[in-house]
């Protein structure tokens, strides 16, 4: 599988026959090799989300291009999504503080990108945003992973990888063919886990966290896609 390391399948790829290069509907799998602890800190110091009432959710961006297996930082840029993509903050342009640098740096955070790279058989000059996102909650403000509700990102491909979930309930991924049917995969993603998703075939969600115990719980994940939707 490449510099990305990673292990089986848990589950049967399902090969389809769009124009895209590469035309897998949806997979999940272990990503071996990376060191976890390592990447965990860097979600301690996340920004609140501006975007999003209610500060439960943090966030960073960046945008990267691959050339021998190494990345290459694009520059800063705002994110931009349409309303019939995003309802709840479609036609904005939105802003993030850029990723650590010393987050980059990590051998662990290069092999997750290669993964994602590798499994969707990405052109070399393809863009890949990288969203981490640390989603919090609390006895009395649940926190909600995908506030927009069941919905496409308006790229080609999708990967969220999952680094903790800590004093948490739920969070459970959900894919769909269509938004009134019932999901066609659903999962909670643990530490180490790598759901991929082509956006033209699916429609994707995540459910609402709540802690399980009377204090704070977070759920830490990166989300990549490709293109990145990203401009200057």
């Amino acid at each position: 599988m490449g510099s990305g390391e990673t292990g089986e399948n848990t589950m049967q790829k399902v090969w389809g026959s769009t124009e895209l290069e590469y035309a897998f509907m949806f997979t999940f799998k272990k990503v071996n090799a990376l060191k976890l602890e390592d990447i965990k800190p860097f979600f301690r110091t996340l920004p609140v989300d501006p975007y999003i009432k209610g500060n439960y959710r943090f966030r960073r961006l960046s945008r990267f291009t691959i050339s021998n297996d190494e990345l290459i930082k694009l520059p800063h840029g705002y994110l931009y999504q349409s309303k019939s993509y995003n309802p709840l903050v479609g036609d904005i342009k939105r802003e993030f503080a850029e990723l650590d640098e010393e987050l980059i740096k990590l051998d662990s955070f290069r092999k997750m990108v290669l993964a994602f790279s590798d499994s969707c058989k990405l052109h070399p000059e393809a863009e890949i945003g990288i969203h981490q996102i640390r989603t919090t909650c609390s006895p009395n403000n649940y926190g909600n992973p995908a506030p927009e509700g069941i919905h496409r990102d308006g790229t080609d491909f999708i990967g969220i990888f999952a680094v903790d979930r800590d004093n948490i309930q739920g969070g459970e991924t959900h894919l769909y063919l269509e938004r009134k049917e019932k999901p066609v995969f659903r999962k909670m993603l643990n530490p180490g886990e790598l759901l991929l998703v082509n956006d033209h075939e699916f429609l994707h969600f995540t459910t609402p966290v709540k802690p399980e115990l009377e204090q704070q719980g977070t759920r830490d994940v990166f989300v990549l896609t490709s293109p990145s939707l990203i401009s200057d």
